[in-house]
């Protein structure tokens, strides 16, 4: 029996050491984040000062650069008697489904062209044209081609997006290891088999990488979009507000727009977070 004991009592100061350097790497990597968060949060609060205390003492005229307390005046009176949320929603749908459009198109488009390489040789110059041509330019051609609404800002937000995407997933497609593609041929795979269990698998960081870049770049097409062809949305609001010069109205829509985006941006990045530890990537 004492041997025993002392045989755990062994084990135990053994892996002391380890479970100790576990604990004192993940105290420093929350201390990292806690530090983080902190500077970015000290930092956007001395901003909020700076501003307001510069439209208080006249430093910036706050007709035309408004300041945050206006804007908290502001965005509670839109609230109340302009339908602020409705604008909110009506943003965020349009810009959620060219966001999950793009993705579909581009998955689709780039595994076209991964199979077929005569395709992606065909195809490359004209993407590489078509992704660098100004959005902006087109977006006239689709109030002609589709009239005003929905559709035409669905389409504005992912033209954007779609080409660009394209290439960065295609690009993906390439760069997986061609020694696994050959390991499954040589086991008597299929090329149906070398994308769907080494290719697509293997290209997921481009992907979850390129989706973040997308929802930023889909409302942004899609605030295009509103700018030329809606009656309802921040874009609308924005462009509204400029034309009566209620700049209140202006720089609220444009910080709510930055708050959309980061929480995009954060959704996708927990997303990111979920699939790498499921797949210990």
């Amino acid at each position: 029996m004492k041997a025993e004991l002392t045989t755990d009592s062994g084990k135990r100061k053994k892996a002391s050491p380890e479970l100790t350097r576990q604990e004192e790497f993940i105290r420093k990597h929350r201390r990292h984040h806690h530090e983080i968060a902190s500077w970015r949060t000290l930092i956007f609060v001395l901003f909020l000062a700076l501003w307001e205390v510069s439209a208080n003492q006249k430093w910036i005229d706050s007709f035309f650069f408004s300041s945050p307390s206006r804007v908290a005046r502001c965005f509670v009176d839109q609230i109340r008697y302009n339908a602020m949320l409705s604008h909110i929603g009506v943003t965020l749908l349009e810009t959620v489904l060219s966001f999950l459009l793009v993705i579909a198109f581009s998955l689709l488009m780039s595994t076209l062209l991964w199979h077929s390489r005569k395709l992606s040789e065909i195809l490359e110059p004209y993407l590489v044209v078509l992704n660098s041509l100004p959005k902006s330019a087109l977006a006239p051609l689709f109030i002609v081609w589709l009239g005003t609404g929905t559709r035409t800002i669905i389409v504005a937000g992912m033209s954007v997006a779609v080409f660009g995407s394209i290439i960065s997933f295609y690009t993906g497609f390439q760069q997986v290891d061609s020694e696994k593609i050959t390991l499954i041929y040589t086991l008597g795979g299929s090329r149906r088999d070398a994308f769907l269990k080494v290719v697509l698998p293997g290209s997921v960081p481009i992907l979850l990488s390129t989706a973040k870049v997308n929802i930023g770049l889909a409302l942004v097409g899609v605030i295009i979009g509103e700018f030329l062809a809606a009656r309802r949305g921040l874009g609308y609001l924005i462009i509204y507000g400029s034309q009566v010069f209620q700049l209140d109205m202006v720089i609220t829509s444009i910080i709510v727009l930055c708050v959309i985006a980061l929480g995009f941006y954060k959704s996708i990045q927990a997303i990111e977070h979920q699939i790498r530890i499921r797949f210990k990537m």
